[in-house]
């Protein structure tokens, strides 16, 4: 019988799955009312003064007041606002900064504004009470729950707190779930991810775990510990454990392994969120794609990524994307991003509502030689080529090797493997076969023999793992790029000796 919580959830969800349902089946009028409140209420803030958004009535009076900005163009202005400085991006000073590894000048501080943090929490409450309105299950809501995130601890500065996103997340877990949820505070406060790893493992190893959530490499990690210390698989440890939530990667890479570990198939939920905003979550198990939030204070422009670095490249909205095109997604939000690039590269996969994949990054590619390789076209192509054997792999990255002791330039894919192939030529050709299908331009350069087909490279057991502990990166939301336009990965595996 139904618990009380698992009966009622079931009606907030019933409640929750019609409110969605109406703005998202009103898409573009949605998307305009977010557009007219966003300019209207930082009309007086010094960006709105600096771009005229008293004279902006309209998508096109904006874009052309409103440049295009990634983080260091924005720079200036947040800077103010860290500062302490009202008033600047969006009214008032924000609740907090997200601080997040900045790739080019160390740390970036995201501002999370009143306005803003809810559509945090909402978007992962929905995603959950969705699925239990689709599948009736919730069971799950009656046992423990767990969310592998970094660190709560916030430092404050002008009456603004610091930390990671997860960690500021942390402290708006709803009442009702806090006694479910593990782990404890002491253990979500260890900073070194392998110590808390070991320590996480010790609170759940004897609890009825129903829900797993985190990024796919690090609950790998934790899987892993879990049957090194008990013997048993996860399934057998978490006879309840139904459901896995999941966001930062493609969950398609593990999920064989995941399915190994746990020993038994599990749902799962994709999520799509980022410091800057909670773009995304899975609305349909048997869907592709996550339901674009539409109504949480987020106004989206894409440009269609082959134009992104032309001089003055087409800004859309929603009204004139089209399917399977690869778009680099815009956001202007209640935390004060103005025409903001967040660096993301996504397909649409539905119209109808509108449901998206992230398909990379803008800077995360593969075009050394003019083949515009994307992140999830090596993803499918490592998914096609290992699809039917025993060959299961833990981690990947691919790089260009410009300049070989021999030959011509290629592709290299630097691979651990759980179970390594039998015929590695197979493989490489299996690859090669899905990468020319995928990627017309890489098909010609390889008939034009301007590249040779792709080489595997082996690293060793974990050694994804050591080299991201050699850089400081090990655990939290940090995870391995797909693909890289360099060799900076690809040379630290081979100098650090984890190749083989």
């Amino acid at each position: 019988m139904a618990s009380f919580k698992a009966a009622l959830s079931k009606i907030f969800a019933k409640v929750i799955a019609r409110k969605i349902d109406k703005w998202s089946s009103q898409p573009i009028e949605t998307q305009q009312k977010v557009f007219r409140n966003l300019i209207s209420e930082a009309k007086h803030t010094t960006f709105g003064i600096d771009h005229n958004f008293d004279s902006i009535n309209s998508v096109e009076a904006f874009q052309r007041n409103v440049p295009i900005r990634d983080y260091e163009e924005l720079k200036p202005y947040v800077e103010r606002v860290v500062a302490g400085e009202q008033d600047i991006l969006w009214k008032g000073k924000p609740l907090y900064f997200a601080k997040t590894s900045g790739t080019t000048s160390g740390a970036k501080y995201i501002p999370i504004t009143k306005e803003s943090m809810p559509t945090h929490i909402e978007a992962a409450r929905n995603a959950i009470l969705l699925y239990i309105n689709e599948t009736g299950n919730s069971k799950f809501v009656d046992g423990k729950m767990i969310f592998l995130q970094g660190s709560p601890i916030l430092e404050e500065k002008h009456d603004i707190k610091f930390g990671r996103l997860s960690g500021i997340v942390a402290h708006f877990v709803p009442k009702y779930l806090q006694k479910n949820r593990l782990p404890s505070l002491k253990t979500n406060c260890i900073e070194d991810w392998e110590t808390k790893i070991d320590a996480i493992v010790e609170e759940t190893i004897n609890e009825d775990m129903s829900i797993i959530s985190g990024i796919p490499p690090w609950v790998q990690m934790y899987f892993e510990k879990l049957i090194e210390k008990s013997g048993k698989s996860v399934g057998d440890l978490f006879q309840n454990f139904n459901l896995f939530i999941f966001g930062g990667v493609n969950y398609e890479p593990y999920r064989a392994k995941f399915e190994n570990l746990i020993g038994r198939k599990v749902d799962s939920i994709e999520l799509y969120p980022a410091s800057e905003g909670f773009f995304a979550f899975q609305d349909k198990q048997d869907e592709e794609g996550m339901l674009l939030q539409l109504d949480s204070g987020i106004f989206y422009e894409f440009i269609e990524a082959e134009h992104f670095f032309e001089e003055n490249p087409k800004r859309i909205t929603i009204a004139d994307v089209k399917l399977s095109v690869n778009y680099v997604m815009i956001i202007s939000t209640t935390a004060g991003l103005w025409a903001y690039n967040i660096g993301d590269t996504i397909q649409f996969t539905s119209l109808k509502p509108y449901r998206l994949i992230v398909s990379g990054r803008i800077k995360h590619f593969i075009s050394a030689f003019g083949e515009h390789v994307i992140g999830k076209e090596v993803e499918q192509a490592l998914k096609e080529a290992t699809e039917n054997t025993l060959i299961s792999v833990n981690e990947f990255t691919v790089a260009p090797q410009i300049s070989p002791a021999e030959g011509l330039p290629y592709h290299e894919w630097l691979i651990e493997f759980e179970n390594e192939p039998e015929n590695i030529q197979e493989l490489v050709e299996a690859l090669e076969q899905s990468l020319q299908k995928q990627n017309s331009y890489y098909l010609d350069l390889i008939t034009g023999k301007v590249l040779k087909p792709l080489k595997v490279t082996r690293v060793t057991k974990d050694g994804f793992q050591t080299y991201m502990k050699s850089i400081g990166k090990l655990g939290g939301q940090n995870k391995i790029p797909r693909l890289a336009n360099d060799r900076k990965i690809a040379d630290s595996l081979h100098q650090l000796n984890l190749t083989k």
